[in-house]
């Protein structure tokens, strides 16, 4: 009766464990655009002009103006692509974003600075769950939940334009 009874519990334990993935599946509308609104701290989601969904955001430590390079603080703005995927990620998962540009890199070059990279569309890393405000060093944060669910939505290649 005890092994019965232990065989029923680490079932359980598994099937919970199973249902607590952090990879989803998305068998909706192919995502075409990603759009970010810095001022507004909202990221849309659209399958062409229908929006899929709206998820508020915070930003790099210093969020007003275009990143300009490494350790500013600031998120780029511009078009970009999402370019990789991390399921490894110490922000619980992250899509990865073109930056920098060819024009951000001439930028910098001409201050004689590195433009950074890097950045991404993240969740919480455990050491910051419950943050408020725009904490992050130039990436873009949601909460891990969502950031599930847009990583199971979003493809590389995908287009994201950011604005201030």
């Amino acid at each position: 009766m005890k092994l019965l009874k232990c065989v029923l519990v680490l079932t359980l334990i598994l099937t919970l464990g199973a249902c607590s993935s952090k990879f989803r599946r998305y068998y909706g509308p192919e995502v075409t655009r990603v759009v970010v609104l810095k001022g507004e701290r909202r990221m849309l989601l659209y399958h062409h002009q229908e929006l899929l969904a709206e998820h508020k955001i915070d930003l790099g430590f210093a969020p007003s103006g275009d990143k300009q390079f490494e350790g500013d603080g600031r998120t780029p703005e511009g078009r970009y692509s999402i370019d990789r995927r991390n399921p490894e990620s110490s922000f619980h998962l992250s899509l990865g974003i073109s930056y920098p540009n060819e024009t951000d890199i001439e930028i910098a070059r001409e201050e004689g600075l590195d433009p950074g990279g890097d950045i991404f569309i993240h969740g919480q890393a455990k050491r910051f769950q419950k943050r408020d405000g725009d904490w992050t060093a130039g990436c873009i944060s949601v909460s891990n939940r969502e950031i599930e669910k847009i990583y199971s939505m979003v493809r590389n290649g995908t287009v994201i334009d950011i604005y201030p």
